[in-house]
């Protein structure tokens, strides 16, 4: 499989906006011009040829059977005993649902849990995204996702690289996103669809960026989603998909791939561990289109540092 792979520049050496979005007056679809899958397959590559076209193809892959049952154990235990005493998380990390105080979103995952951060580095989850992006890679952004039983709202139909491009900065479209199901996801709960083949059209969103626009995105987000009749055009031209397993399932979709979920109004939550691996060379820099950058919670604007893989077993490495 040959790909041809653009080089990436460091976002300061970017002259030129690539992806164009958040216009004053109308939107607008364009296809993308980075690869999707950035390495050519070799019988060394932490995953299989099909699932590595599955992803190129589809803009996504869904991984199962990939830690023990101990390993999976541990990391739900950890992930209810951080919900349940968030009072220690810093309030900046911490989003609650719009309508109650129930815990939507930790951020910065990696710095409150040793665990998760060893999860982070894992070869399964920091070795495939290496593989795919054909780069070191480095977290822009960790989180821990609820989406509690009965009362868990909807996660709106977007584009992550619409708004890691608009408002972080990213240049290139050489990041991607791997969830870590904590909970088991059916059909039923509020599972993430994504829309297959959407990875490769970009679609520039109307709406300029308010100020602190994250304040208000992070509860419903409004600005940097696409209208209805695009979103509709695009599921009846490519489809519509369901990414459903068992708790330990690895969901990994690139950054511009379109997806959402619905609420979740059945007895049985939904959470996830959550990390967007970027590649080093396409560290961010000024925002695209938005007055400002946003908080280090959201996009890491450190020095860049390259993860060192880990390899072993997760009950290895306890809080």
């Amino acid at each position: 499989m040959n790909i041809e792979r653009p080089m990436a520049e460091p976002a300061e050496a970017t002259a030129t906006d690539l992806y164009p979005t958040r216009l004053p007056d109308r939107e607008m679809v364009m296809h993308r011009t980075d690869p999707v899958l950035w390495s050519d397959w070799t019988p060394d590559a932490p995953i299989s040829r099909d699932e590595a076209e599955h992803y190129r193809d589809n803009g996504y892959l869904v991984r199962r059977d990939v830690f023990s049952q101990d390993e999976v154990r541990l990391l739900m235990r950890a992930s209810q005993e951080l919900r349940e005493d968030h009072g220690r998380i810093r309030a900046e990390d911490l989003v609650t649902e719009p309508d109650s105080d129930a815990v939507r979103t930790i951020f910065r995952l990696d710095q409150h849990s040793d665990l998760f951060a060893r999860l982070a580095a894992d070869e399964r989850l920091a070795g495939v995204a290496q593989f795919l992006l054909d780069d070191a890679v480095y977290l822009h952004q960790s989180r821990l996702n609820y989406k509690p039983g009965f009362t868990g709202k909807e996660f709106y139909w977007h584009s992550d690289f619409e708004t890691w491009h608009a408002e972080d900065g990213m240049p290139h479209m050489r990041a991607v996103s791997a969830s870590v199901l904590l909970t088991d996801n059916g059909s039923q709960n509020g599972p993430l669809m994504l829309v297959p083949g959407s990875q490769n059209r970009f679609v520039a969103c109307r709406g300029t960026t308010p100020e602190d626009n994250h304040r208000s995105s992070l509860k419903k987000q409004e600005i940097g989603v696409p209208q209805p009749e695009t979103i509709d055009a695009l599921v009846r031209e490519l489809g519509l998909d369901v990414a459903t397993g068992p708790a330990g399932t690895i969901l990994f979709f690139d950054c511009n791939t379109l997806h959402a979920s619905n609420g979740n109004i059945t007895p049985f939550p939904r959470s996830n561990a959550f990390y967007v691996f970027n590649a080093v060379s396409n560290r961010v820099a000024e925002p695209f289109a938005a007055p400002r950058k946003r908080p280090a919670y959201l996009a890491d604007r450190g020095e860049a540092q390259a993860i060192d893989v880990q390899r072993g077993d997760l009950t290895r490495a306890r809080d």
